[in-house]
């Protein structure tokens, strides 16, 4: 048999140089890939990134925004709530004043004229008035009288035998000037209520005060007896007497 020969040294070198360089070629290329991977997952990255900061800013501007919009909110509660208790103080005191109007409209006005026409004030100077007109007429009347008289009989005729003094004029005009410049207390005291914001509950107490109930002697102990059995008499004359004065 033949022996067959070996190839040269030189040669194996030289193929397993050239799948060296074969296997370094395709990991270069493979080292590029990834490097060409690398940059456009960076690129990726740093647009997450970026985009993750855009939102965060974002985020920050909404929360100031809600932060803002809840504040706004409070205030605008708070401004409601305001109204509504001035609207309802508002209402109160536009009802208020509705029925105190009324009041003055139905009543106020009947019981101030009522006090007026009842005054005795005005009752005395209406009758001083009545006498000084008539004595002032009557006078009058006399002098006319006499005038004609005396142009009938030509003669001057003696007017001092009239009942009513010369003065007659004089105190009517006094009177009169009493009554132009009359004052009631009644009114003082309407006037003084008037210029308070609880005037019409000044008028009350002034024009139409709570009727009050006097009870007699009898009606009293029949009261104080039925409420109190069994209690001494004495003190149930004390009781009575007491109340009495509280009613008058």
């Amino acid at each position: 048999m033949r022996k067959l020969r070996r190839p040269p040294r030189s040669r194996l070198r030289f193929v397993e140089l050239a799948d060296v360089k074969s296997q370094l070629s395709s990991q270069g290329k493979d080292l590029q890939a990834k490097d060409v991977e690398i940059v456009e997952l960076k690129r990726r990255l740093n647009e997450q990134v970026d985009k993750c900061e855009s939102l965060e800013i974002d985020l920050e501007a909404e929360k100031v925004k809600a932060a803002t919009a809840e504040e706004a909110r409070d205030v605008s509660t708070a401004a409601l709530n305001v109204a509504q208790t001035n609207y309802s103080e508002a209402q109160g005191i536009v009802d208020t004043l509705a029925f105190e109007a009324e009041w003055m409209r139905s009543r106020g006005v009947v019981l101030v004229a009522n006090f007026v026409l009842n005054a005795g004030e005005l009752d005395r100077v209406v009758a001083a008035l009545t006498d000084a007109a008539r004595a002032a007429g009557h006078r009058g009347g006399y002098l006319e009288c006499a005038q004609h008289v005396e142009e009938v009989f030509g003669q001057e005729f003696d007017v001092s035998h009239c009942s009513v003094t010369d003065q007659a004029n004089v105190e009517l005009t006094r009177v009169e000037n009493a009554y132009d410049h009359l004052s009631l207390p009644v009114m003082d005291l309407v006037t003084k209520a008037l210029e308070h914001d609880d005037w019409c509950h000044r008028l009350k107490a002034i024009l139409d005060p709570p009727i009050t109930v006097e009870l007699s002697d009898e009606e009293g102990t029949a009261g104080d007896d039925g409420g109190n059995d069994g209690d001494d008499g004495d003190e149930g004359d004390q009781r009575d007497d007491s109340g009495n004065d509280e009613f008058e």
